[in-house]
């Protein structure tokens, strides 16, 4: 007999779904399908579409567009780029109607997919008027003078340049570390709600846990190819393990899991961000985009780990991680829930057959770009 669980329709409060620009690796349809399927009923979009969505206008056309998923509540951050976005946010926090589906500013400490990085003095203001609109403000961490100064040193060496594992030395723990002291500085002046997206470092995560301990509104989020794949698998999947902030060692990983057993996490979310394989084929592998789907695949991947497994089937579980069934409940619907205001029901159910055992195929998910970094893990827990 199968051992049937009951859980709230998840919250992914960090993915791309491409709409608009990008419909050939995504749409919101094809990735709500997937969504759903992964017991997911609520996601929060990303900025950097084609248009960028750094105005009302951008805005309220993702809102129109999001009106053909019944089955899966999107919600769209608003980018920060410049003093003319910032106007922009504030016009958007005056309706009433349009606020209700943000729920939240974006800001960029470097430039990542989509080249939305923003300058010191535009970052101070968003914190500033964040801070006075009493919305949180979601940072991509990573700092542009490091990152600079390690791909330039990188590029000068007499090292392969063609080799993907480099774009993690590109992109150093240092960088993070850098931009989450940065960011949780401007927290401290201002009063902001700041919330550090996708954490990879254990550098990082001591910032945060200093910040929660001095009683700064300081939450952040991990994701699951943090949380499951290392700099070891840049072997086996070549630019299919590239994403920004990129794949760290095993040290860094077991830190962000202890980050969640002691609390200084507050959410696991994807940073679901779809490409084309053509895209992720590139001539030279440091060329090739950065992002991997993922919100069909979180549950499967919590759920494994929470029943005592491990879905790598490459490297072994480290130790007792000590993760249940109530802290994918924790970190994946009540703490995004309340962080960002979203309002989800948790009467809203999904029954999940924890005796349902499985491979991961890329062709078999839903995506649109028919892809997955987990492909041929054996996983268990399927939404019924």
């Amino acid at each position: 007999m199968s051992n049937i669980i009951q859980l709230p329709g998840l919250i992914d409060c960090h993915v791309h779904f491409r709409e608009p620009g990008f419909e050939h690796k995504a749409t919101m349809e094809s990735e709500s399908v997937a969504a759903k399927t992964g017991g997911v009923f609520t996601v929060c979009d990303m900025p950097n579409n084609s248009p960028m969505t750094i105005t009302v206008e951008a805005f309220r056309d993702k809102v129109r567009r999001s009106e053909k998923v019944k089955d899966v509540d999107i919600r769209f951050f608003f980018g920060l780029t410049s003093s003319e976005d910032i106007g922009e946010f504030k016009k958007l926090m005056s309706d009433e109607e349009l606020k209700k589906k943000c729920p939240g500013a974006k800001v960029f400490f470097d430039h990542s997919t989509g080249d939305m990085g923003a300058d010191k003095e535009v970052l101070e203001e968003a914190f500033k008027v964040c801070a006075e609109l009493n919305t949180p403000l979601v940072a991509h961490c990573e700092d542009a003078q490091i990152n600079k100064e390690a791909h330039d040193m990188i590029s000068s060496s007499d090292s392969d340049t063609q080799d993907v594992s480099l774009h993690s030395l590109m992109r150093p723990c240092a960088s993070e570390a850098k931009a989450i002291a940065d960011a949780i500085g401007f927290a401290k002046t201002y009063g902001t709600h700041l919330h550090i997206a996708h954490l990879s470092t254990e550098l990082g995560l001591k910032l945060v846990k200093d910040a929660k301990e001095s009683e700064l509104t300081v939450t952040c989020e991990v994701a699951p190819h943090h949380l499951f794949l290392t700099v070891d698998d840049y072997e086996k999947l070549g630019t299919l393990g590239k994403m920004n902030p990129p794949l760290r060692t095993a040290s860094e990983q077991q830190a962000l899991w202890s980050g969640i057993a002691d609390g200084t996490v507050d959410c696991i979310s994807t940073d679901h961000a779809p490409h084309t394989l053509d895209e992720k084929n590139a001539d030279n592998p440091l060329s090739a985009p950065s992002g991997v789907p993922g919100v069909e695949t979180m549950l499967p991947l919590l759920l494994t780990v929470a029943n005592g497994g491990w879905p790598h089937p490459d490297s072994d579980r480290f130790s007792d991680i000590g993760f249940r069934n109530s802290d994918i409940v924790r970190l994946c619907f009540e703490n995004p829930n309340k962080i960002f205001n979203l309002g989800a029901s948790d009467e809203l159910k999904i029954k999940v057959d924890t005796d349902a055992e499985w491979v991961i195929k890329g062709s078999e998910l839903h995506y649109k770009c028919g892809w997955t970094p987990y492909e041929n893990w054996r996983v268990i827990g399927k939404v019924i």
